[in-house]
């Protein structure tokens, strides 16, 4: 057996440690959700699983009786939002990377240009607009701006172009396939790594997003997960107990979807690498 380098024991070591650190606030949110308050703020706090995980359910479904309604509106928003998002991005990246039309290379540039800007300075005009169209407190209102992405169309056209080779194109054209079958028929079977990274991003990021909901809705039914275990700090004492019960209830989802998608998820990043 080879015998390992000072430089490889330090780069596991540091991989290792590395790990532990990300892990850590995991596995104590879940070591917490079993717990009481009294245990939870004890010096020094639980190490390992306890018995209370059923009561500090119990605590959270009477602080928050539209736990599991909040639990179907974020999971409503985040497969509406990742289902738009893949069509229209696929199809906007499939125009960038196999169609050649005026002004084509500014408009992506420009595009690539608005991933630069930080997403609180369109918040004002975002609420502006949903109040004028009556959207407020709707789930249309974080589904409908969402349904597109600059992240996503970049991803799409640079693996497309990557992954779909023109002379497959212009063949399907010959044989008189129209442009949204060439779209559908042949480009979309081909890009299914991209597909599954963008999904993957997209519906992880429309789950856990905060700042959405909590300019947008207005009554505790229509808050997403992340917005209704923040309101839980704002009653009394906190329950961290019932907090920490929700949020592993509320991330177990993206745990599973996380684990099986994670090697499509690095398929995807770094086959859309290959051609820029």
């Amino acid at each position: 057996m080879k015998k390992l380098s000072l430089q490889h024991l330090i780069a596991y070591a540091i991989v290792l440690g590395g790990t532990v650190v990300m892990l850590a606030p995991f596995y104590f949110m879940f070591v917490f959700a079993t717990h009481t308050n009294t245990e939870i703020l004890s010096v020094p706090p639980p190490m390992w699983f306890g018995e209370a995980f059923l009561s500090n359910m119990r605590l959270l479904l009477d602080k928050l009786p539209y736990f599991w309604h909040n639990l179907w509106i974020t999971f409503f928003i985040a497969a509406m939002t990742t289902a738009l998002q893949l069509f229209f991005c696929s199809l906007a990246g499939f125009a960038f990377a196999m169609y050649d039309f005026k002004y084509k290379n500014g408009l992506f540039a420009l595009l690539l240009a608005t991933m630069m800007m930080p997403a609180f300075l369109g918040m004002i005009p975002t609420v502006l607009i949903m109040t004028v169209l009556g959207w407020l407190n709707s789930t249309k209102a974080l589904i409908v701006p969402a349904m597109v992405g600059a992240f996503g169309i970049f991803l799409m056209r640079q693996y497309i172009q990557s992954a779909v080779p023109k002379e497959l194109v212009e063949a399907a054209r010959m044989d008189g396939c129209g442009e949204f079958g060439i779209y559908w028929r042949i480009v979309v079977p081909l890009i299914g790594p991209a597909m599954g990274t963008l999904g993957l991003v997209t519906f992880i990021g429309a789950w856990n997003n905060f700042m959405g909901p909590l300019v947008i809705m207005r009554d505790m039914e229509m808050f997403t997960v992340p917005l209704a275990l923040r309101a839980l700090q704002g009653t009394g004492q906190v329950p961290w107990g019932a907090i920490s019960a929700g949020s592993a209830v509320a991330v177990l989802p993206l745990l599973v979807l996380f684990v099986i998608s994670s090697r499509r998820l690095i398929d995807g990043l770094t086959a859309g690498a290959l051609k820029g």
